[in-house]
């Protein structure tokens, strides 16, 4: 389950990162909270969010190009640098009690730049740190528990620290919580890689990138279906103060408690792909685990109950990060490499990229028919969604199954194809 951890580059990043992501989150639920309790507006709410995430929609595919020119190591250094320097922002006006809701539209927005930057460069910069691609699987997993481990911890502790000292503590928290991550990053030993290709235009290397995503059916399917993900379901979390506070009648301490609830599910089965052999199967796993997303999102919308809304959250988290690290363990898998950070940029903008425009339509649709009907309905999207993508699986399998042949992930089919060879030759 953790065999990844046996490169000392990616040892020193999952530790850096560990400790980063629980100030992040802490970031996430704060800004939450201070912008519903500035204004009490589900517009707002995701209006701030749209700010955030829109930009890595509109760069993500330029990013993607930048990124297998540049190297991958230094964007990671310079982004952290400014995501830290953007939370200090935030903590300054916070605790100066001089923050607006635009002071924080206005931050979201520049957070949003350097996550377009930041989440290509990460995604395809793991293949760098982990050099055996057998444990790139198990890397991804890594990742997704390291993630769902600091969604567990951060929100819970985030809801504590407001109801006690306010909003821009944990905004002070995030960015001190950046040290960590920038000094993992400066204590790796990276091998740059080879250039592979020479230097043509952006958009020419654009097009390409564009083509090879469009035009290769497991791909294109997997993206598709994380995009509808992020486009109806995500936005689900823009939605959460307005059940933590209105329909359970609770505060922040209720708002991280549903939160922590999906931290605890996303870590479960982020456990569980870990300790996963092979990337074998995951097809069909990310229809089911969409199906179940949109299912425990469609439940959590008619429950009244704090338990029972708490154990749906827990469904939510399971289906959510199961769907997402099987698609990225997927898309990482089979990619071509001289394409690795389009790809993946792609990736960002589908599983980033789309949520603004889900979090704007969730917070229009919520205002004007109430937040519980808004959910029902993107949670039926996204059971929708599921269904369409396990009709695609046949096809994608009989595209994907001469690439695993190829990288040995199909070890009985490999030693078959090995030994007739082998037989040829020795008749000839």
């Amino acid at each position: 389950m953790l065999r990844a951890l046996r490169h000392r580059n990616y040892r020193l990043f999952f530790g850096g990162q560990s400790v980063s992501l629980i100030g992040t989150w802490m970031t996430r639920l704060a800004t939450a909270w201070l912008v519903y309790r500035l204004t009490h507006s589900a517009l707002l709410l995701g209006l701030v969010s749209f700010a955030g995430q829109i930009p890595t929609f509109l760069l993500a595919p330029f990013a993607g190009v930048w990124v297998d020119r540049w190297n991958r190591h230094r964007v990671l250094v310079v982004t952290q640098i400014l995501a830290m320097l953007q939370s200090f922002a935030l903590a300054a006006l916070a605790l100066a009690n001089r923050i607006t809701v635009w002071d924080v539209l206005w931050l979201s927005l520049f957070q949003g730049l350097i996550n377009a930057f930041d989440m290509p460069a990460r995604q395809a910069f793991v293949v760098q740190m982990v050099e055996d691609r057998r444990d790139l699987g198990n890397a991804i997993a890594l990742n997704s528990s390291m993630v769902n481990m600091a969604r567990l911890i951060g929100p819970s502790v985030a809801g504590m620290v407001i109801a006690a000292v306010g909003e821009g503590y944990c905004f002070l928290i995030d960015g001190i919580s950046y040290l960590a991550v920038i000094a993992s990053l400066l204590m790796m030993n990276i091998t740059a890689l080879p250039k592979s290709r020479a230097a043509r235009s952006t958009f020419a290397e654009l097009r390409d990138g564009w083509n090879y995503v469009s035009g290769f059916p497991p791909i294109r399917s997997i993206l598709l279906l994380l995009g509808l993900i992020s486009l109806m379901g995500m936005p689900y979390t823009v939605l959460m103060p307005i059940f933590a506070g209105k329909i359970l009648g609770g505060g922040p301490h209720t708002l991280g408690f549903l939160m922590g609830a999906v931290g605890v599910g996303a870590l479960t089965g982020a456990f569980r792909l870990a300790a996963r052999r092979s990337v074998l199967g995951l097809g069909r796993l990310t229809a089911i685990s969409a199906a179940i997303f949109g299912a425990g999102l469609v439940a959590f919308s008619r429950s009244p109950w704090l338990w029972l809304s708490l154990i749906l959250m827990f469904v939510v988290g399971i289906g959510m990060m199961t769907q997402m690290a099987s698609s990225n363990t997927i898309l990482q898998t089979i990619v071509e490499e001289d394409k690795r950070g389009r790809v993946m940029s792609y990736y960002a903008m589908a599983f980033t990229g789309m949520a603004p425009f889900g979090s704007l339509l969730a917070g229009t649709v919520a205002n004007r028919i109430g937040a519980p009907d808004t959910l029902l309905i993107t949670g039926a999207c996204c059971i929708v969604g599921a269904i369409w993508f396990a009709r695609e699986l046949p096809e994608i399998r009989r595209l994907v199954r001469p690439i695993y042949q190829e990288l040995g992930i199909l070890p009985e089919m490999a030693t078959g194809l090995q030994q007739a060879s082998q037989q040829e030759e020795a008749a000839g």
